[in-house]
């Protein structure tokens, strides 16, 4: 290797280490029980809402993209399959037991990012597909914390009966940045988290618990919230959903 060459690895090597390297887990396996249909395959934009969510983890240019799928769903699995096809970081993991909760599917996500070569992975978005008002805004900024944890933040008031009378422009947005969040406010995913963390904790992933019992278990200094009071409307009830389409959300 000739000197300019050694140079130019040299400059790309310290390049590659200031450059984060994220790796994103989707968690799509919930069977959409109280919805009645698959969340998985509403429609935004006149697409899978599942489509939707990789496209906008796809813009922040991870490393990998694990997506966690139910079994014996085909619809979904076929959704997924035109942009994995023209996107090799995309791979499908398939949830077995998606009954059992949120947490078994986080946890077959990390076996698959351990199965992977991701050496230069340190960070892992973690991210569902229900929360129809995300954007790549709010991912970039999470992407841009510097803590352990950079968590979303957001209004637990989840009473959609009143959302009719608040007009779309008049509703709380706020995607400031804090280093601690409102004591009513929630903190959950989307977030990033240390890889290496990640993988400390995956034992005690059982059930629903998922992270957010472990991550209140952190001091301040590890942990910084993106508020994004949008992130409140995902899609658990039929109620919801024709709201979510009223607003035009979601197609109709």
């Amino acid at each position: 290797m000739n000197k300019s060459s050694v140079i130019e690895a040299n400059m790309q090597q310290r390049n590659d280490v200031k450059q984060p390297r994220h790796a994103i887990i989707i968690l799509a396996s919930g069977l959409s029980s109280r919805l009645g249909k698959a969340k998985q395959l509403l429609c935004k934009n006149s697409e899978p809402l599942i489509s939707h969510m990789l496209k906008l983890a796809l813009s922040t240019q991870p490393q990998t993209i694990i997506v966690v799928i139910p079994r014996e769903n085909l619809c979904i699995a076929n959704a997924i399959e035109p942009l994995a096809a023209q996107n090799t970081v995309i791979h499908t993991v398939i949830n077995p037991t998606p009954e059992t909760g949120m947490a078994q599917s986080l946890h077959l996500g990390i076996d698959a990012l351990t199965d992977l070569d991701n050496r230069l992975l340190n960070r892992v978005l973690i991210m569902g597909i229900d929360q129809v008002l995300l954007d790549q805004q709010h991912l970039t900024a999470l992407l841009a914390g510097k803590q352990a944890v950079v968590a979303s933040s957001y209004s637990g008031d989840n009473d959609w009966q009143h959302f009719d009378k608040v007009p779309l422009d008049k509703m709380p947005i706020d995607k400031t940045t804090r280093t601690e969040s409102p004591k009513k406010n929630i903190i959950g995913v989307p977030l990033v988290i240390n890889y290496e963390l990640l993988k400390q904790w995956q034992s005690e992933l059982v059930g629903d618990k998922g992270l957010r019992h472990l991550i209140r278990g952190l001091s301040p200094k590890q942990i910084q919230v993106v508020i994004n009071h949008q992130l409140n409307y995902d899609i658990d009830t039929p109620e919801q959903l024709v709201y979510a389409q009223q607003q035009g959300w979601l197609d109709k």
